[in-house]
């Protein structure tokens, strides 16, 4: 468990005991804070970590706390936890700021920060499985794994690798990464933002918070990323602070100079042959980034290599599930917006599409471009009529079949051997599913059950 003795003594209240709440808890309890924490949920509440008080920020009065420390998903734009730690001078943080705080109390190392739209979670994983190819003590957190504050502190010459949403960002104000990577900026998540440009202004604060010293590695294959990378979206003297729905105002400190960029492209990424978990268009950019980091981390090239061949993909991204009657079925749930569905289907050259969910746009755009690769398509969810009707008048045989499981079998009676019949949704799955790793387990016990019928 990573801990700060300067906690010590501080009031914390902390909204959501999922696992990263939980692990906050214990973490702060340990430090020596003061901590009052809730959840709506009564089985939350119940596995309270000794040394906690119940109360409801919502409902106590917050003067005179430190912190409120709320999970990501609390949405700060109309929360009204927001207004209530506006009106008591009152940070709203969360676990990713408490991690930037205790890093002068860790063994010397270092942090390597990944966000971005897209292939975040991919080149996170990469990163930390070269490192622990090249002998390196390393962990990682973030928006993946387990709770950062919930591990163990690194031996000295560590390297922390964190994957960062846009919402993490927003609740943290110190953490400078010694080298902070963006994959690429695609509108998502508008709901949460004053339209595509804030957004982009989440993403470009990792960077905002770094200095002299430190490193930004941007793949610039997208036009926003491109703009970040020379300078347009970081005025390298403009103070930035977190106000308006972020709580107290809390001012970021000046660094003394901008970040050094180093810009990536797909492009650097060359023969993909070698990599059977690092396929597509999508990858390329993954490992061009992922490389460039080990490279400034000082690994040597034969691990990177090794790397790039070992590397076993994450579930639920491009997962190779079974190979039936010659038929290869792939599990790409964690496609959930049409940018990150096209780079599955530029990877297959015949593809069976499943799609469909709760629709984030009412287009397929990005997609478009590898149409050609699909032999038919098979919508699913509350989207499923309007996307088939789509596609339909794009040129695609596409059928509403309405549930995933009717959509595996429709797809395996029809296609051939060498084709792929292929899950990425390009939608939410929360219309259907608790989330995108129920769905992508759904379709792989579908394969299974299939397999079993044949």
């Amino acid at each position: 468990m990573i801990t700060n003795p300067a906690f010590a003594g501080r009031r914390y209240a902390v909204l959501g005991l999922a696992r990263s709440g939980l692990a906050t808890v214990r973490a702060l309890v340990e430090s020596g804070a003061l901590v009052t924490a809730w959840d709506e949920r009564a089985e939350a509440r119940a596995i309270l970590t000794p040394g906690a008080t119940l109360g409801d920020p919502m409902a106590i009065d917050l003067t005179g706390f430190d912190g409120i420390v709320v999970s990501p998903g609390v949405p700060l734009n109309t929360h009204p936890i927001a207004e209530r730690a506006r009106k008591a001078g009152v940070p709203v943080i969360g676990d990713i700021e408490l991690f930037a705080q205790a890093r002068a109390a860790l063994p010397a190392h270092k942090v390597v920060g990944i966000t971005g739209t897209n292939g975040k979670s991919t080149t996170t994983a990469l990163i930390h499985h070269i490192l622990v190819t090249a002998g390196v003590p390393t962990t990682m957190g973030g928006n993946i794994g387990l709770p950062i504050l919930g591990q163990a502190p690194l031996a000295a010459g560590g390297v922390y690798v964190l994957e960062l949403s846009s919402f993490q960002i927003d609740l943290t104000h110190s953490l400078a990464c010694d080298i902070a990577v963006l994959t690429n900026i695609t509108p998502d998540h508008l709901d949460r933002y004053a339209g595509f440009d804030g957004y982009a202004a989440s993403k470009a604060r990792l960077f905002a918070m770094q200095g002299s010293g430190q490193v930004a590695v941007i793949a610039t294959d997208d036009q926003p990323s491109a703009d970040l990378a020379h300078g347009l979206a970081i005025p390298p003297a403009a103070p930035l602070a977190l106000d308006g729905a972020f709580g107290a105002k809390m001012p970021l400190p000046m660094p003394p100079a901008s970040p050094t960029v180093v810009p990536v492209s797909a492009r650097d990424a060359g023969d993909q042959s070698a990599w059977p978990a690092l396929q597509g268009p999508h990858n390329a950019q993954n490992v061009a980034a992922a490389v460039a980091v080990a490279r400034l981390l000082g690994i040597a090239e034969a691990a990177i290599t090794q790397g790039l061949r070992s590397y076993p993909g994450l579930p639920h991204r491009m997962e190779r599930v079974a190979e039936v009657h010659g038929v290869l079925y792939v599990n790409d749930s964690k496609a959930t917006n049409a940018t990150s569905a096209a780079p599955a289907l530029a990877a297959y050259p015949k593809v069976h599409w499943i799609l469909g969910g709760r629709r984030k746009t009412d287009e397929l755009d990005s997609c478009a471009p590898h149409y050609g690769h699909v032999v038919a398509a098979y919508t699913i969810g509350e989207s499923a009529e309007f996307y088939a009707q789509l596609l339909l008048e794009s040129g695609i045989y596409a059928r509403n079949v309405g549930t995933l499981e009717a959509a595996v079998r429709a797809a395996a009676m029809v296609a051939r051997a060498g084709e792929t019949v292929l899950l990425s949704p390009a939608c939410a799955s929360y219309d259907q599913f608790k989330d995108y790793e129920a769905r992508g387990d759904a379709f792989k016990a579908a394969v299974v059950m299939l397999g079993d019928r044949m």
